[in-house]
């Protein structure tokens, strides 16, 4: 019998065929996943980046998370299916600890809000050190 696992998949896909259909490349990725048993927990857009290199002539790349449950036999087909897939780019998948499942499932429902109120946090530190340095040079 094989086992059940949980993955966390991130995927770099193709931004010019992701601006002209999101639902549809996006969809791709939850769709395959489903077509082969699994169960997609989260799928939802990371953000839209250059690259740090080129990557199959592209220089930039949409990031695609997803956190999904499938059976350990089907994840050969299902990077075969990846792989094959043209609008995505790279891709890795992870296993990933079922007791984490629900933390990193409802931290990535959060979305980028959380990334940004840390951001703003983070600023007020700069100002301050641009405040201390101008100080010191007086």
């Amino acid at each position: 019998m094989t086992q059940e696992h949980v993955y966390d998949g991130l995927f770099i896909l193709n931004s010019e065929a992701y601006a002209r259909n999101p639902e549809e490349v996006s969809g791709q990725i939850a769709k395959t996943i489903e077509s082969l048993g699994g169960v997609v927990r989260v799928s939802r857009l990371w953000e839209e980046r250059k690259l740090a290199y080129p990557i199959k002539n592209h220089r930039r790349g949409t990031y695609w998370l997803a956190y999904f449950r499938m059976q350990t036999d089907k994840l050969v087909e299902l990077n075969r299916q990846f792989q094959l897939n043209g609008n995505i780019i790279r891709f890795l998948i992870q296993t990933i600890d079922p007791r984490l499942e629900d933390a990193l499932v409802e931290h990535a429902l959060a979305g980028p809000a959380q990334r940004e109120e840390a951001t703003e946090e983070a600023a007020p530190v700069a100002d301050v050190y641009e405040e201390e340095t101008a100080e010191d040079e007086e």
